[in-house]
């Protein structure tokens, strides 16, 4: 490899470095979001496209190529991408990987040029309505610079002036979006491109880097992917238990956020305070997560984690090589129904409503967790219907969902943009068999547009937003737009919030649906108190179950 020049080894290397990088920083990130609510996920989101397209570059052999390479960063990027912006990360590296693919033995400065050129086309197209001061601005402002080192053969210098120059985007973007501004942060996206970026030249510049990436699932010999044998039976991965020393009060309010974090990134979870210390277990997929946030309340000691999958791995390959043979043959085109339903739900609560109205499929996320576009195209495999209408009943999904439709070839997709869960229920309660797909889109389309939401959770950190002082633990009501409430009462703030989603309203039906947090006294004494501020309104109240949520209020 010429200095002028990325051979496929170096292209490899850069790319996983540029990978674990953003792994390195994604709480950092997850803390540049604006809204101030407990599931952050820009950094999540984007280090979990990425991480899914190293996997597939790591599983690769030594010897392989660019176009081995660029394949591979492509598939496991768009297939893994959650998330707005992880789904703009990934479409950056599907326009990037076009020209790599192509090239024929090493890379140069105007090959990457090019590169940075489709990376910015694809991703702009892949945004209905591009926003400036955002992940897009700061990659336009990469491929800027690059093209003005057209010709040159220094690599170290293109690639430490792209850097510099993206750098300096970013520290704009607050001018161009008053809400970044507001909140004293720049783009959180945008941060993430940076760090994908700096990671890269590291490895270029040869530094010593754990370059470690454990690879994608392997298909055994039988022909059964044993990623499917470990997930059917086990959702989260890993037994952790420890013990906080406490270096600080650690009072009811801390103890129901804890829990409420734990329950967004696992499930089993025990929490038992006892003076100094608290005792906790959860079965989780990511324990640094419940470390990182313990920590905050002091020390660790008597830590234990345990990897389950891979206790029990050859016990469930087994029952699935077993399974395998006496599974029913699939069912052919012919004998799919004519339409189908997939919808993103979280909440026990939640979940059954949607499968009460109808919903084949329901893919556990929301705002604790956006589903990636692969399980989204799971889901549309599984489902035997000729149309499948996609529900994602948050803003953070939609994007992943389209690409998730676009990936699909044997069925017509229709992807409603539901950005909230009342949405979602209001779509297909107005879904009409004997409609075409269009023209349920379009009603539906019309239908959601009627329907008000807001959300009642708790901030993360002090902010300020919307012209509202916000301090870390106030109680937010949050609508479609903006923050309509704070206060110290979840009660007091709730009533606040249904009383701005009510001004200038004629809606006829308030939806009530309460958390898992929420006790059923508390939210019928919430009923009642909204039933006499508005008297000429049906008031419904129904069990959510949702985490980090205390209630999800709909007007219509």
């Amino acid at each position: 490899m010429s200095s002028n020049s990325l051979d496929a080894k170096m292209l490899r290397s850069m790319f996983i470095a540029g990978a674990k990088n953003l792994e390195a920083k994604k709480e950092y990130i997850n803390e540049l979001n604006v809204f101030p609510v407990p599931d952050g996920d820009t950094g999540t989101n984007m280090t979990l496209t990425i991480m899914s397209a190293a996997k597939e570059v790591a599983a690769l052999p030594e010897n392989a190529g660019l176009k081995e390479i660029s394949k591979a960063i492509s598939s496991g990027s768009l297939r893994g991408a959650r998330g707005n912006s992880g789904v703009i990360l990934s479409q950056l590296f599907r326009g990037m990987c076009k020209v790599i693919g192509e090239i024929e033995g090493e890379i140069t400065i105007d090959d990457l040029i090019r590169a940075f050129e489709k990376a910015v086309e694809s991703a702009y197209k892949a945004v209905m309505k591009p926003k400036e001061g955002t992940i897009l601005t700061v990659a336009k402002g990469a491929y800027e610079k690059a093209a003005e080192f057209e010709g040159c053969e220094d690599m170290d210098q293109f690639i430490d002036a792209v850097i510099v120059y993206a750098q300096e985007v970013l520290d704009k973007t607050p001018e161009m979006l008053p809400v970044l501004k507001q909140a004293g942060v720049v783009d959180s996206g945008g941060q993430g491109l940076l760090e994908v970026l700096k990671g890269a030249q590291k490895a270029y510049r040869g530094e010593e880097l754990d370059l470690t990436i454990t690879a994608a699932p392997v298909v055994k010999k039988t022909g059964i992917d044993t990623s499917n044998v470990d997930t059917s039976d086990i959702k989260f991965g890993y037994c952790t238990e420890f013990i906080i020393l406490l270096n600080k009060t650690f009072n009811v309010k801390h103890e129901m956020d804890f829990k409420a974090f734990l329950e967004s990134i696992g499930d089993s979870i025990v929490v038992v305070a006892d003076d100094d210390i608290v005792k906790v277990h959860v079965h989780t997929n990511d324990p640094g997560l419940a470390i990182q946030r313990a920590l905050t309340y002091g020390a660790l000691s008597n830590m234990k984690i345990d990897n389950m999958r891979l206790e029990h791995e050859e016990k469930l390959f087994k029952e699935a090589e077993k399974n395998a043979e006496a599974a029913p043959a699939p069912v052919s085109p012919e004998e799919w129904k004519d339409y189908g339903f997939i919808s993103v739900s979280i909440g026990e609560g939640l979940n059954a409503i949607f499968k009460d109205l109808g919903v084949d499929r329901i893919i556990e996320g929301g705002q604790t967790m956006n589903p990636s576009t692969e399980d989204i195209l799971e889901a549309i495999e599984s489902l035997p219907a000729k149309t499948i209408y996609v529900l994602p009943n948050n803003k953070n999904i939609v994007m992943a969902a389209n690409q998730a439709r676009d990936l699909t070839e044997d069925k017509e997709i229709i992807v409603v943009p539901t950005k909230t869960i009342p949405q979602g229920i209001s779509a297909i309660i107005n879904f009409m068999p004997e409609s075409s797909g269009e023209e349920n889109l379009e009603n539906m389309m019309a239908e959601i547009d009627n329907v008000k939401t807001g959300q009642v959770t708790y901030a993360v950190r002090d902010t300020e937003i919307d012209n509202k002082v916000i301090k870390e633990n106030d109680i937010m009501g949050i609508g479609d737009k903006s923050i309509l409430a704070v206060g110290e009462k979840i009660f007091d703030t709730t009533i606040e919030m249904v009383e701005e989603m009510m001004k200038d309203s004629d809606c006829e039906l308030i939806s009530i649906y309460y958390g898992s947090d929420v006790d059923e006294e508390d939210a019928e004494s919430l009923q009642t108190a909204i039933e006499e501020k508005f008297p000429d309104c049906d008031v419904e109240l129904q069990y959510g179950g949702q985490p980090i949520y205390y209630y999800v209020i709909s007007a219509e």
